[in-house]
């Protein structure tokens, strides 16, 4: 469900690289919540930002230039939450059905619902409203594009002319259907929410923006998905200089980024970009280049320890405040392999025992070694979140997120 309802984390897969002392891991965390203080609030701090520029187009090569060399890694990639995160529409990226009888969202306004369909044209949206009993008025707009793996959910987007809005309906796995877009007022034939970059930063790896309007962007710009450059960086200087061809071919260096040779800091902020909650952007969309600093380009609200964090889109800041991550130097692809689909939280299991034992853990007398199954339901819970509530037909849906704080939670558990 868009960036709503959030996907996995954009490092790559690398190895744990041992321990450090607490109290050095708590002040570099420390040293982070002051940069980004520093960042939001130093006029002389934004205004190098906003000299900030994304690389051209044309230093993109796309992922094919990437598979004929990185079969490994680009094997399974298609399929990962990440790769799928936006597609064109079509009947195997759109979740929800458009069936008679499921494709109708009901609203708290009796005279107003909402149906899905699809034709030849392809698939839309309407608002019908009935103004009287044999009198009915509708407001279409086409899916143009599907953002979210599905596996939360999914949010649809269509285009006006070349600005681009989130259409009124989104589809939601866990409830199997149709529910209102998060954000739109339950009961009202709106169409008017704007997509603003931020949007496309995380669901997309690259477009042209072109405000005025702020929502406004070169169509034909946008790639869709989480590409390989989106983490290592353009390629094309890489590909040229490991062309057979290539006088570059013995030059010292692979001109590509390796997120695997990042500081710890440098590989979560490769993550933060998207996975870092309601960020304010402090320089232009796409300046951001993994390995850089996260706060040159986005003022990110690293809250203090006693202070609530939202389990939406926050899991950056969840896994700072966990003892695991203070106490060791982990970081998110000690867990996370982005190039692989992972979706059994189960088997997270393996990384959590690396560091514990079985026996050490408290509800151990009790269920005995069947605890080594699946240790994230208990320590990494789902929870509902506040802040993302969708209104739909009188209720408030509320989707339940992976809180990403490594705890004990007393009332957490699953068992």
């Amino acid at each position: 469900m868009s960036a709503a309802l959030l996907a996995g984390l954009l490092a790559l897969r690398l190895t744990s690289l041992g321990m450090v002392p607490l109290q050095a891991a708590v002040l570099q965390g420390s040293q982070r919540s002051t940069a980004s203080s520093a960042a939001s609030s130093t006029t002389s701090s934004r205004a190098s930002s906003n000299e900030k520029k994304p690389p051209l187009r044309q230093a993109y090569v796309g992922d094919a230039s990437c598979h004929s060399c990185h079969k490994g890694e680009s094997s399974q990639y298609s399929e990962t939450a990440h790769h799928l995160t936006s597609r064109f529409p079509s009947s195997k990226s759109i979740a929800g059905s458009f069936a008679p009888g499921s494709n109708v969202l009901h609203t708290s306004n009796q005279y107003l619902t909402f149906e899905m369909t699809s034709t030849k044209d392809g698939y839309f949206e309407s608002a019908v409203e009935q103004l009287a009993p044999s009198k009915t008025l509708a407001h279409t707009e086409r899916i143009d594009l599907v953002v979210g793996s599905g596996r939360k959910g999914q949010t649809y987007l269509y285009w006006k002319a070349d600005t681009l809005y989130e259409l009124p309906v989104s589809y939601w796995t866990e409830l199997g259907g149709w529910i209102n877009s998060p954000g739109y007022p339950d009961g009202s034939p709106r169409f008017d929410k704007p997509v603003v970059p931020r949007c496309l930063e995380c669901h997309g790896s690259f477009f042209e923006w072109k405000p005025p309007p702020p929502n406004r962007f070169n169509k034909s710009s946008v790639v869709l998905g989480i590409t390989c450059e989106k983490c290592h960086g353009p390629g094309r200087e890489h590909v040229a200089r490991y062309s057979s061809k290539s006088p570059l071919r013995h030059e010292t260096g692979t001109a590509i980024l390796n997120p695997a040779s990042f500081p710890r800091d440098r590989q979560v902020d490769a993550c933060a970009l998207c996975h870092a909650g309601a960020a304010e952007a402090i320089a232009p969309p796409l300046s951001f280049v993994p390995g850089e600093a996260i706060d040159e380009y986005l003022y990110i609200p690293f809250a203090d320890k006693d202070v609530p964090v939202d389990v939406h889109g926050n899991q950056i800041q969840h896994l700072e405040k966990s003892r695991c991550f203070q106490s060791s130097r982990m970081t998110c692809a000690t867990c996370h392999d982005v190039h692989k689909p992972q979706r059994n939280a189960a088997v997270f299991s393996e990384h959590c025992l690396s560091c514990h034992k079985v026996d050490a853990c408290g509800k151990y007398p009790q269920l005995g070694a069947e605890i080594a199954k699946n240790c994230v339901d208990c320590h990494m819970p789902l929870q509902e979140s506040e802040v993302l509530v969708s209104d739909t037909n009188g209720r408030k849906l509320k989707p339940r997120v992976r809180n990403h704080r490594i705890a004990i939670y007393p009332d957490g558990s699953t068992h």
